[in-house]
């Protein structure tokens, strides 16, 4: 393969959707609706409730047909969804290995590399039920990432999670980026640290209101409108310091962060449960 053809290879989108519409028992819930992801890009999407966010990612993946549009995916495109949350019944004991096996038989030392990867190789044999917040979507985001995936696609990825868990978390997502050369879809309805931790947004309320650069959408009128008083004297998130946080948000090298005292009214960053 000579270097223009992987050049063009690399610029060809992963997932492109054209002219989307969907409804149901005659209510539209998606119109008209275009957008691609692209390798290594990161993209935000972004609506109040009732946007129509979750019928399009549904869409996107294959498990709901549009009324009208198409969707097209790069050949053998291989995808990692991360759902919201998942229920594990207390009277099942099952550990994480036990989950990371549920779809597929892989290895335990490939489990335990990947959760080494997003820091949390010791709760290979951990119970499901015993795991924070924080810990269990990072073991969705582990069975996600043993599929090798060239589109990765997290719903609600922070829920339940607090602030400096967010930000944690989100600093998981920008190395997969990088280290597996793969495109990310994050739906959310956060604002200001979704936004600052995002190549692109798409912000959609049954149609696409706004697209672009997180700091051109947070100052687009359509974005205003609809998330104005939310955001109203909000700057985008960022978050600078000397220290770093384990994958609960805690401290574990000196220094001091003003923001982290800020945001959680504690200066160890812990979890909620």
């Amino acid at each position: 393969m000579n270097q223009d053809t992987h050049d063009t290879s690399l610029q060809t989108p992963l997932l492109t959707a054209s002219d989307i519409s969907f409804g149901r028992r005659g209510k539209t819930i998606l119109s008209d609706i275009s957008l691609h992801i692209d390798r290594r890009e990161i993209i935000t999407l972004i609506g109040p409730n009732g946007a129509g966010k979750t019928s399009l990612v549904r869409i996107l993946l294959g498990l709901v047909s549009p009324d009208t549009g198409k969707v097209e995916r790069a050949p053998g495109l291989r995808i990692g969804y991360v759902p919201q949350r998942v229920q594990i019944p207390e009277v099942m004991p099952i550990r994480v290995v036990d989950f990371l096996n549920l779809s597929e038989n892989y290895d335990n030392n490939l489990c335990s590399e990947v959760l080494d990867e997003i820091a949390c190789d010791h709760l290979l044999y951990s119970p499901m039920q015993s795991l924070s917040g924080g810990e269990m979507q990072r073991v969705l985001l582990a069975r996600a990432l043993l599929k090798r995936p060239q589109l990765l696609v997290l719903d609600e990825p922070v829920s339940g999670i607090d602030v400096i868990g967010q930000q944690v978390f989100y600093e998981t997502i920008r190395k997969i980026r990088d280290s597996r050369d793969c495109g990310i879809l994050m739906v959310s309805h956060d604002l200001h640290l979704v936004m600052a931790s995002t190549d692109r947004v798409i912000c959609i309320n049954t149609h696409v209101c706004c697209t672009g650069h997180p700091d051109d959408v947070s100052a687009h009128p359509e974005y205003l409108k609809l998330f104005g008083d939310a955001v109203e004297g909000l700057a985008l998130y960022s978050h600078h310091h000397d220290h770093d946080h384990d994958i609960h948000g805690n401290i574990v090298a000196p220094g001091h962060c003003d923001s982290c005292e800020h945001n959680t009214g504690r200066t160890d960053g812990g979890e909620n449960r």
